[in-house]
């Protein structure tokens, strides 16, 4: 198979570094540009980064002496270059709608973590193992944009990875309503705890924007592909608290779930064991082989000990109980900025190549 040619845009903050670190090795990607901000411009990856490497994995051999070039002021010629870009940058979203979508205009692919085109109505926000139907938006897409091969597409957000993976496999028993609450690590904020002493010991019951998120984005995932546009589910009912912990990596959910017809603990059990997604029948490289794995231990899943379950990409449950308000509760568990964020991109972007849409 041939190797395509990988861009990443914003490859100098904490999800790009992940980015250019997933490359490394690669069995598809080959890592061919690194862009940043102006400033950055110009400055090899390794000087770039000097200070701020917030990885636990050395910078790559083949990334140290990448000369960066400018997000915003190469676009053509980056488009040039590679096969497709990952976007990582940090700018007010309009900015990075107009960004994204100058790239796409230059018939670059955009594969996304940022949740700038979240709500395009034609943009799919997929993840593999759950929507990958909701490619089938692009032409439609590429229609609006004049483009024969440019496009977007986003990963959702990062805090929904750790509940949603667990309840899609439940909704054949018809999900009511849902109520959930996350923890979720310092790293969400593109944080360590050298950068944010201030969350040692401590915790913020906010984190901006994250509610809405968290009880809107899943209806887009499990919503569906009509004319043209990704038409949200209207069910279930979902309300959300988000608070930030002293965890380095890791998002954690607490949920409470009713359904309209209610599964037993054992048939729960049973769906999230036999789950598999387009992401294991296509085998993609970053694929976890189980995508849930459930815990029967009490106090599984733990962060330290199971963010970084098969690559960090599997998502962790256990603690299923009945609930004196809602049918069930359970805890689950997911790495934020592997499955949550850089990880789930990569493996859309295996998805999007496995699946023709890559395609010159």
């Amino acid at each position: 198979m041939k190797k395509y040619k990988v861009g990443v845009i914003g490859g100098t903050g904490m999800v790009g570094q992940r980015f250019v670190t997933l490359m490394h090795n690669h069995p598809w990607f080959q890592l061919t540009v690194i862009a940043a901000s102006p400033r950055s411009a110009g400055k090899r990856y390794e000087d770039a980064v000097a200070g701020r490497w917030a990885m636990d994995t050395p910078i790559p051999d083949e990334a140290k002496d990448i000369i960066l070039m400018s997000a915003q002021d190469d676009v053509e010629k980056i488009a040039g270059m590679v096969d497709f870009v990952f976007s990582a940058v940090d700018m007010k979203k309009d900015e990075i709608q107009a960004l994204e979508e100058a790239y796409a205009r230059c018939e670059c692919p955009v594969v996304s973590n940022n949740s700038a085109h979240r709500w395009t109505p034609d943009v799919p926000m997929v993840i593999p193992e759950i929507n990958p139907e909701h490619l089938a938006v692009i032409p439609a897409q590429r229609k609006r944009l004049g483009t024969q091969r440019g496009f977007i597409a986003v990963k959702s957000n990062c805090s929904i990875q750790s509940y949603v993976p667990a309840l899609s496999p439940l909704r054949s028993f018809g999900i009511e309503k849902i109520l959930v609450c996350t923890y979720q690590a310092i790293s969400g904020a593109g944080k360590t705890f050298a950068t944010w002493p201030e969350m040692v010991d401590n915790l913020i019951p906010y984190i901006g924007g994250e509610e809405e998120k968290s009880e809107q984005e899943p209806l887009k995932v499990w919503g569906r592909v009509e004319n043209g546009v990704i038409v949200n589910a209207d069910a279930p009912a979902i309300t959300a608290q988000c608070l930030r912990v002293p965890v380095s990596n890791g998002h954690t959910a607490a949920a409470f779930v009713t359904f309209r017809n209610k599964p037993t603990m054992e048939q729960m059990k049973e769906a999230w064991s036999n789950y598999k997604g387009r992401a294991q029948e296509l085998d993609l490289p970053t694929a976890p082989k189980q995508f849930l794995h459930y815990f029967e231990e009490p106090d599984r899943p733990q962060a330290r000990l199971d963010r970084d379950l098969e690559g960090g990409m599997a998502v962790s449950i256990g603690r299923l109980r009945p609930d004196t308000q809602y049918d069930y509760k359970f805890v689950s568990l997911s790495h934020n900025t592997l499955r949550g964020a850089a990880g789930g991109a990569v493996e859309l972007a295996e998805l999007l190549c496995a699946e023709g849409y890559m395609e010159h």
